[in-house]
């Protein structure tokens, strides 16, 4: 069988052609999702900016490993403690990275992860204690080397 340099480029044209629209697209999370997000997780309640620290690098040279670190000042014991706390990136296609559930056994409410970040974004942590109270804290990392595909 014998295949023209014509017949080539229209198979290697309809490949391509196929490929792309075969491919999910890379959506970012919008502001809708996000705020959906916090609202789940604040059952209603405002949450506070008080009370949580976020550590985040202010720049991630690469999105693919960002170091993140929350810690929420509570008393922990029965009558009050920090029962979730979640992670939250706006500019990632799923904004939810991770939800960390305490006890007042735990002893102290904080955790510590790496996450990935498409680009330069804020990155959100919301903590809900048994009281009902909501806390966040927001901080912006510019990322320069994207880690979702950037």
């Amino acid at each position: 069988m014998n295949i023209t340099r014509r017949q080539a480029l229209a198979l290697g044209a309809g490949a391509a052609v196929v490929t792309m629209t075969a491919l999910p697209r890379l959506s970012l999370a919008d502001t809708d999702a996000v705020k959906a997000a916090i609202d789940a997780m604040a059952g209603g309640a405002t949450p506070e900016v008080a009370n949580v620290t976020l550590t985040a690098p202010e720049i991630a040279e690469n999105g693919n490993t960002v170091p993140i670190t929350v810690a929420i000042d509570s008393p922990m014991t029965d009558d009050d403690y920090v029962t979730d706390v979640t992670i939250l990136a706006a500019g990632n296609p799923s904004p939810g990275v991770a939800t960390f559930h305490f006890t007042p056994m735990s002893g102290s409410a904080e955790a510590t992860t790496r996450m990935r970040l498409a680009k330069t974004q804020d990155v959100i942590a919301v903590a809900k204690t048994s009281t009902g109270k909501v806390y966040m804290d927001r901080k912006t990392v510019k990322v320069t080397i994207g880690g979702c595909g950037g």
